[in-house]
């Protein structure tokens, strides 16, 4: 560390400094929200939903990122910023897994809670897809990890696109549903997730690809999965080289700042629990009067008896006459 910091000059110091602060911000922000939510919990404040799963969801995607830029790696290359066995590939890649899923966990309750308050099918069932494609992401990342592949990588962040692409949908089923301050949350959420959207389709993906690519043109080796299990238990190359680090720098500085701010605000979101229902936005007045005929009950009528059969008779036959023409009774007279 010490190392780095007497490179004044290299980048990579002042870059590891944001991104320590910029982690220790969001590490407080989490505390406050804890602090927030036990303060309403132990105040009496009933509601359906229970924030502290949320939290403890949170809390291990946002202490996730903070232990991952404190000790910033890139696991197939096998470099780190400092010498210490906390930088070991498999710890950091260990951490981002479980941190990873539990973000994917966030949205898909996020989705259910909201999409069952509209009752929206499409948001419903985009909530059941979004972990276990994060879990085939995860596997495609260990085995790239493990192997130094970089296709898989490239498949990896392909699965994360489908995956926030079906999010999106869902987010903007959501959208004609809800009002004030929940539509203004899902609009940011929209804007966020086609800025992600392109920096992986546009930077993220190409770069896998060419990494893999040129590996393939220089005939490195691929390592076995056990093989590459020892490698990445055992070797770690510490580098303040920027030029090893220059790609690494744009994912990981919106991975530990804006992905943990959005992990953050799902928090805010599903703690409005049953004050969600206040943001809903009112049905056309003709899906009410639609609403209420279907409720409206209609009583059967009631058996006639011999009496109000034959009055009924009496006054149809009265009616009938009235309605003829002048010139059809004076026919009938003259007939007569």
């Amino acid at each position: 560390m010490r190392l780095l910091w007497r490179a004044r000059s290299n980048p990579l110091a002042w870059w590891w400094v944001l991104l320590t602060l910029a982690s220790s911000g969001n590490i407080t922000l989490w505390f406050l929200l804890y602090r927030q939510f036990h303060i309403q919990s132990t105040g009496g404040v009933d509601s359906a939903s229970d924030p502290e799963f949320m939290l403890l969801l949170c809390a291990a995607y946002v202490f996730g990122c903070a232990f991952r830029s404190f000790l910033p790696r890139a696991d197939v290359q096998r470099i780190c910023l400092f010498d210490t066995w906390l930088s070991s590939v498999l710890i950091g890649r260990s951490v981002a897994t479980v941190a990873e899923i539990c973000f994917a966990t966030q949205w898909a309750i996020i989705l259910r809670q909201l999409g069952g308050i509209a009752e929206v099918d499409t948001t419903l069932n985009v909530a059941w897809t979004i972990v276990p494609l994060i879990l085939l992401a995860q596997c495609c990342s260990w085995y790239g990890v493990l192997t130094t592949n970089y296709l898989a990588n490239a498949i990896e962040n392909s699965i994360w696109a489908v995956a926030f692409f079906v999010v999106g949908i869902g987010v903007c089923r959501l959208l004609p549903e809800y009002d004030g301050l929940v539509r203004l949350a899902l609009v940011v959420a929209i804007v966020g997730i086609a800025i992600y959207l392109a920096f992986l389709i546009t930077i993220d993906i190409p770069m896998y690809l060419n990494r893999w690519q040129a590996a393939v043109t220089d005939g490195s080796k691929v390592l076995g999965p056990l093989e590459g299990l020892r490698d990445a238990s055992a070797r770690r190359v510490v580098t303040h080289d920027f030029a090893q680090w220059k790609d690494e720098i744009a994912w990981m500085s919106l991975y530990f700042t804006a992905a943990v701010w959005a992990s953050l605000a799902l928090c805010l979101v599903y703690s409005l629990g049953d004050h969600l229902h206040r943001y809903r936005t009112e049905p056309p007045t003709h899906v009410l009067s639609l609403v209420e005929l279907h409720h409206t009950t209609i009583e059967p009528h009631k058996p006639f008896s011999k009496a109000e059969a034959l009055r009924a008779a009496v006054d149809e036959e009265r009616t009938v006459e009235v309605g003829k023409s002048p010139r059809s009774s004076t026919e009938h007279r003259r007939a007569l």
